[in-house]
């Protein structure tokens, strides 16, 4: 290759760090070091509303601690920078005008309603219900709009016929009807770019050779062509990975699966144990060898030997990997050092002592007391929850319509925390301590804990979730049914809660 590879990872700072996440940085990471390039991390901000520092940070540390470093980024720097998108929102403006002016794109004024009305008209005639047709105003109009100060987005046009036809690494050529694309806001009311408009410029400015991101963007792909072709760009190399599956081959989702990097640091895992998992994902070394470093992924990587079928991801075989890892590149010093690091050290147990120390008499009772802070998934049964006062259904529903609500929660503080916890007891119309007995015993595993607050702010978003949703399914859950009902509950008690 002539020109310097570069690739690059743009995660959304609007959650817990997917492993999914991990697995395309990885590979972006594999095939620029192969070729002795540049690996860029980008942080894709431009949806404000759900974008957190928190969020940025732990995505950082937890590509860190697998040992995925980038040459280029916003806490390194580096000569294309700045590397988030909301520092560079007025580039996006000017390029979205720029299309404009070329006559490739238009603003829309269009009101929710009329979109929404649009799609109707089009899905009744048996159409993609995109946004597509004839939208544009004569210049005039959108002079009078533009002067009232009339909201709008700017959009792309879109062919309505032909093909698209696409250049892939790994699946070759790949045809998609234009019929099938929608007009794609580029600008949206706030100013702001949207993913497709910000990926392409930024790729283009920070001189990305090769994007290799997950197969759900293959939809997406005539889009950034399109804008590449309307810029007069170079287009870098596309490679659509195969998306990571659950054991029932449906994609992985926090769901049904812990998919949180952040869990499987506070499990015990070994950083090199879930990269060499990661690498196994779709991927094989050339002598066919289940376990191997970083290193020598590196070493030995090729695209080609990508397999396009949908891995999966095993938790129980990740955990026999990390048993090899364990038993056979620990020495017994190592080990020691490692268990260390990873539990009673200065930092993580600074935090319990305020909780610890006037309930003890002797050291010895900090082991039983402090456990369930270093412990995994807890021993529940059906038998752990007999205490409460909740039948089994209600019981459930809290669990719940707890997990669900701190899914959504941006700023895990004890007291944002309390208050998701307090407006669904208000709402169900429950006592607080009735509601909160069966939280008690999810995460500590017993009613007779420190504050649960305190708990779930010290174990973190993951590790709580985790075990929300392993003691809803020691009580067995909900059937597909049920499910959906319990799912329209829950959409009610938002907006209650929301008035």
């Amino acid at each position: 290759m002539s020109q310097t590879v570069r690739t690059r990872i743009a995660p959304s700072p609007t959650g817990d760090p997917h492993v999914g996440t991990a697995y395309i940085a990885l590979f972006n990471m594999c095939f620029a070091r192969q070729h002795q390039g540049k690996f860029v991390l980008r942080i894709e901000d431009t949806d404000q509303a759900r974008s957190t520092p928190e969020s940025e940070k732990q995505i950082l540390d937890a590509l860190r601690w697998l040992g995925l470093d980038w040459d280029e980024g916003p806490d390194v720097g580096g000569e294309y920078g700045p590397y988030r998108q909301s520092e560079r929102k007025s580039d996006y403006k000017a390029y979205a005008e720029r299309l404009v002016e070329q006559g490739d794109a238009y603003y829309c004024f269009r009101t929710p309603e009329e979109l929404d009305l649009i799609r109707e008209e089009r899905k009744a005639a048996g159409l993609n219900p995109g946004i597509k047709g004839d939208l544009e105003l004569a210049a005039s109009e959108v002079s009078n709009k533009l002067a009232a100060g009339v909201p709008y987005v700017i959009r792309m046009k879109v062919p309505d016929d032909g093909v698209c036809v696409i250049d892939d690494l790994l699946r070759g050529r790949i045809e998609i009807d234009w019929s099938q694309v929608d007009c794609q806001i580029l600008l949206k009311s706030d100013g702001m770019p949207t993913y497709h408009l910000a990926n392409v410029v930024d790729d283009h400015l920070m001189k990305i050779t090769h994007v290799i991101r997950g197969e759900e963007w293959i939809n997406s792909a005539p889009k950034h062509q399109l804008l590449y072709q309307y810029f007069d760009w170079d287009m870098p190399q596309l490679c659509h990975m195969p998306l990571l599956r659950n054991p029932d081959k449906s994609k992985l989702s926090k769901r049904k699966n812990p998919t949180s990097v952040t869990y499987y640091e506070r499990m015990g895992f070994m950083p090199e144990a879930v990269v060499n998992y990661l690498g196994r994902m779709g991927w094989s070394m050339p002598d066919e060898s289940e376990k191997f470093s970083l290193d020598s992924m590196i070493k030995n990587f090729d695209l080609s030997r990508v397999s396009l079928g949908g891995p999966i991801f095993d938790v129980e075989k990740l955990s026999w990997l990390n048993g090899l890892w364990i038993r056979e590149d620990l020495s017994d010093e190592q080990f020691v050092q490692r268990v260390q690091e990873w539990s009673f050290n200065h930092e993580s147990f600074s935090p319990l002592v305020e909780h610890v120390k006037g309930r003890v008499e002797t050291f010895s009772d900090i082991a039983p007391l402090t456990s369930f802070m270093f412990a995994g998934m807890l021993p529940l049964t059906e038998e752990s929850f007999a205490g409460s006062k909740l039948d089994s259904d209600i019981l459930k529903r809290v669990l719940q319509f707890t997990l669900w609500r701190l899914e959504a929660q941006r700023h895990w503080t004890k007291e944002n925390i309390f208050a998701d916890v307090k407006a669904i007891s208000k709402v169900m119309d429950i006592k607080m301590g009735d509601f909160m007995q069966p939280i008690f015993v999810s995460i500590a595993g017993t009613p007779n804990s420190w504050s649960v607050m305190d708990s779930m702010a010290l174990l973190g978003p993951d590790m709580t979730r985790a075990r929300l949703r392993f003691a809803l399914n020691v009580l067995g859950g909900f059937s597909k049914k049920e499910a959906k009902r319990v799912d329209k509950e829950f959409n009610a008690m938002q907006a209650k809660i929301a008035d």
